[in-house]
């Protein structure tokens, strides 16, 4: 593999696992009260191109680490609709 794909996975991952903190506080205590509905909507839609996109041009990092991204936003967007 080379290197830049090696950083651009790298970099994805860390995108990607920064979301963790939130799911795991919003599935513990069922309070979305501070997330903003309209963000998530609009960050899961742009994850959701980003993915089409890194399909297009067939770039790995990005579509392995946005499907990532997009089903731990994809949580918190369930809850906040769930628990509103």
């Amino acid at each position: 593999m080379k290197l830049i794909t090696l950083l651009g996975l790298l970099a994805g991952t860390l995108t990607t696992i920064s979301f963790m903190p939130q799911v795991i506080k919003t599935w513990k205590t069922k309070s979305t009260a501070d997330i903003s509905l309209g963000m998530f909507i609009t960050f899961c839609s742009g994850v959701f191109l980003w993915i089409v996109y890194g399909t297009l041009v067939q770039d790995l990092p990005l579509i392995v680490t946005n499907l990532a991204t997009l089903l731990l936003a994809s949580i918190i967007l369930s809850m906040k609709i769930k628990y509103k």
